[in-house]
């Protein structure tokens, strides 16, 4: 009989419900983090879809672009890859659960600026051939606006972002956090300098990058990105910019 008891409680210690182990921090995401993510940007006032990573949705709302890769993005949280009410948000969020965010004005493209809505005699258009109408886009010493008013030899120019002003929605998702150094080199590259990844060659035994690029990059510029690059991705230390033919887009 005493050896039944012990057995029994010794049963009953190894079925003893274990304390539930501290959630992995992991899989939430963080500052700093490389993230893949995937996303789609409403207009609240009229729901109009104007950005989005799903290529079925793109072609729905109209705006699919054949030139455009469509698909969940890579994206460094914290770096201004994200329109910054989205990038501020995508922050501590669990990976794998959709959500949905109201972004005002501040956080999104701004707050319209009354001082970026210019007047422009009407001779700079007709001299181009150009016939000003409201509405139109335009082309004005590298800055891009929108004509609102035409009235006798003047035109208003809004050169605001389109989006300004705008409450937005964003539904989005985080599918993972990128662990590997070469897949966040690659993806950093790309958003910041147009690098594509078969121009990027990694060692990790030097902590060096070795990029393909198609002209030389001022001295100065090169020196900022590369600080940037050792500061988000600790495993490299070092680029080095080779001119030269780079990949062409298949």
């Amino acid at each position: 009989m005493e050896e039944s008891r012990v057995f029994e409680q010794k049963k009953n210690e190894q079925i003893k419900p274990q304390p539930k182990e501290k959630e992995n921090s992991f899989s939430r995401t963080k500052n700093g983090d490389f993230v893949e993510i995937e996303f789609t940007g409403i207009v609240k006032s009229d729901n109009t879809v104007f950005d989005t990573t799903d290529v079925a949705i793109a072609k729905k709302e109209g705006f699919y672009d054949s030139k455009q890769q469509y698909g969940p993005k890579v994206v460094c949280l914290g770096q201004n890859q994200l329109v910054k009410g989205l990038d501020d948000f995508a922050i501590g969020k669990d990976l794998g659960k959709e959500y949905e965010i109201l972004i005002p004005p501040e956080d999104g493209f701004g707050k319209k600026n009354a001082k970026l809505m210019k007047l422009v005699p009407t001779k700079i258009f007709t001299k181009d051939n150009i016939r000003p109408m409201p509405g139109l886009p335009v082309n004005i010493d590298g800055m891009y606006g929108v004509i609102r008013t035409v009235a006798g030899g003047r035109v208003i120019v809004d050169f605001n972002h389109p989006l300004s002003g705008k409450e937005l929605v964003y539904k989005f998702k985080i599918i993972k956090i990128i662990t590997d150094d070469k897949e966040k080199l690659d993806s950093f590259l790309n958003m910041e300098l147009g690098i594509k990844k078969e121009d990027i060659a990694f060692d990790s035994q030097t902590k060096t990058a070795k990029l393909k690029i198609k002209k030389k990059l001022p001295e100065e510029f090169a020196k900022v990105i590369e600080k940037k690059v050792s500061e988000i991705i600790p495993a490299v230390k070092k680029l080095e910019f080779i001119e030269g033919k780079q990949q062409q887009n298949t």
